[in-house]
C-alpha cells in the first residue's frame, strides 16, 4: 500500500553491524535534540498546571473555610426568644 516510502530493512546475517551514513546519524541527532526539547516543555507545561490546579484547589478551600467559619459566628437567631402569649 504505503509502503514504498520507507526504507528497506537492513538484515545483519553476515554478523557485521550496519552501516549508517553520515547524514543519517545527523538526522537521529536532530530528531534527538528535537524530542528532548519537546519533553522538557511539556514537563514545564505540566509543573505549571499543577501549581495552577493547587492554587485554585486553595483558594476554594479558603472560601469554603471562610464561609463556615462566617455562619458560625451569626449570633441573630442566639437572642431570638417567643413572644409572649397573651392569655385571655
Amino acid at each position: 500500500m504505503g509502503d514504498s516510502n520507507l526504507k528497506p530493512k537492513i538484515n545483519s546475517t553476515d554478523g557485521k553491524t550496519p552501516v549508517l551514513k553520515q547524514a543519517e546519524l545527523d538526522y537521529m541527532k536532530i530528531i534527538e535534540q528535537k524530542n528532548l526539547e519537546r519533553v522538557q516543555k511539556l514537563q514545564q507545561i505540566t509543573k505549571r498546571n499543577r501549581i495552577t490546579g493547587c492554587l485554585i484547589g486553595a483558594g476554594v478551600l479558603g472560601i469554603y473555610l471562610y464561609s463556615i467559619n462566617a455562619v458560625k459566628q451569626e449570633t441573630f437567631l442566639d437572642d431570638f426568644e417567643e413572644p409572649v402569649k397573651v392569655q385571655q
